[in-house]
This record gives C-alpha cells, structure tokens and sequence, in this order.
C-alpha cells in the first residue's frame, strides 16, 4: 500500500538526522518522496553552513585585525592563512584535511592525563564542518580586511579629536563602520557558502548511516531511477529558496547597520555570481 504525500512527509521528513523510517524508498518513486527525503537532506547542508558561518565570523574578524596589526608576527600568519585557504580549491582543502585527520591515532591521544577520541575527527559533521569554517573566515576576513582599510580616515580623525581613542574608537568607529562597508560582499560570501556545503557529498568524509545531505539522496535517485532532470532540480530549487532567505536576512542587517544614513547613501546588496570557489 502506497503512501500519501502527508505520510511520506512524516516518515522521511527528518531520516537525515536519523528519525524516521530506516529504509529508503526502492521502487515506485513519488515527487513527494524526492522532495521530502533532499528537502530532509537540505538539514545538513543548514548545519554545515549556518555553523561555519557562526563561528567563522569571529575569527574572521580577528583575523582581519591580525592583517592591520604593525606587528610582522602577528600579520605574516594572518596573511599567509588567508592565501592559503583563498588560493587552493576547497574540494583540496576537504581532501588534505581528511587525509590528514585520518593519520591521527584510532585509538585516540592520551595527553596531560586525559584521553581524546579522535575518530570521530573523520565524520562529514565534524571533520568537512571544521574545513568550511576555516575557509569561509578565510574569504570573510578578506573581505573585512579591505572594509576596515576602506575607512575614511576623516571618521578616525574626527573620533581622536573628540578624544575617542583605543578600544572606544575601535568599538565605536572601526568595527561598525568595518561591518557596514564590508556587509553587502559578505553577504554574497555566505551565499556561496550554502552553495558549497554541497562539495562534502564529493569529499572523503562519509555521511554516517546513510544520514548524508541534500545532493546525497538526489544523487541516490538519481542512480535508481536514471533520470537526473527530477532531483537535481529540486536540489536547485531548495538552494535558490534559501538563496533568497539569506538574502532578505542579511538584507535586514544591513538595512540596521545603514540605518543613520540618508537613502541615496546606503549601500545594496547585490548578487554577483561566483564561478569558481
């Protein structure tokens, strides 16, 4: 007996986290089982994205300010991460991470006494998270590093003549005027991020339990059905719907950050496709 559409949804909505039906669907294939099970996909591809964007924010930042800093120690780092994660293929980057993750002891590292589990080191949601983070600060600092050189020095000078200095003046002037001329690229660059969550289905790191992302199961149906011009669009379809969630998010802070200035003044954003990561 076949499933309804609601049925589907309740059986397969959540199988990529693991609630749900074990099995997947073998024979007889629904639009609503393609829909349901890569829109159930999509939740790793929201993990993967929403997390390294999360954290890789701050250390983009912190980055961006190692790359001002006078001090060649604390510059030569920054800059050489920001090449080296910029100028190498991220597909790469997944590849020499997992190999590199994969050298590490199974049965773990004793170290000041305490024991650390390294296998799970080579799982998709730990291993290709950590490399997409490392990457996306990489862009972003990149990015917040020409904004915070981009600050009219005229800002800067009337802060000190107030008497605003330091930290103040970093906290006051620097970084918000940093976020509101770097914010519109920025933007782009988490979209792109989205996008590239789908590389880890072509990466080293295996999807646990069959609990893989969205071009997982387009791909499973894919093979089975041989018809590639169903899933894949819909894998098109989700990524442009959150495309346009992005933007209309990161579109609401930067309208907060540009609130103080007139409406012919305010910078946009805008879309610009990347071809090549």
């Amino acid at each position: 007996m076949s499933m309804t559409c609601w049925e589907t949804v309740q059986a397969y909505g959540l199988r990529s986290i693991g609630i749900g039906e074990n099995l997947l669907p073998k024979t007889d294939f629904t639009l609503c089982q393609q829909f349901t099970l890569i829109g159930s996909g999509l939740i790793w591809n929201l993990y993967f994205g929403v997390l390294a964007l999360a954290f890789g924010f701050f250390l983009a930042n912190a980055i961006a300010l190692a790359r001002n800093a006078r001090n060649p120690w604390v510059r030569k780092p920054a800059d050489w991460f920001v090449f080296v994660f910029r100028g190498s293929p991220l597909f790469i980057q997944f590849f020499l991470a997992y190999e590199a993750l994969v050298l590490l002891p199974k049965a773990g590292i004793d170290f000041l006494g305490l024991h650390i589990n390294t296998s799970w080191t080579t799982r998709a949601w730990a291993g290709a998270l950590f490399v997409l983070f490392l990457n996306t600060a990489a862009y972003a600092a990149e990015i917040f590093y020409g904004a915070l050189k981009s600050i009219p020095k005229g800002d800067l000078e009337a802060a000190e003549a107030y008497g605003i200095t330091g930290w103040k003046k970093f906290t006051r002037i620097e970084w918000p005027t940093m976020m509101r001329l770097g914010w519109p690229a920025y933007t782009n660059e988490a979209i792109f991020l989205f996008h590239a969550t789908t590389l880890v289905y072509f990466s080293s790191f295996p999807a646990f339990a069959q609990k893989g992302d969205a071009l997982y199961y387009a791909n499973y149906f894919a093979d089975k059905t041989f018809n590639p011009f169903i899933p894949y669009p819909i894998v098109g379809f989700y990524f442009i719907c959150l495309t346009l969630i992005v933007t209309f998010v990161y579109g609401r802070v930067n309208r907060r950050l540009n609130r103080h200035l007139p409406s012919n003044e305010r910078s946009r954003i805008r879309l610009r496709p990347q071809l090549i990561r």
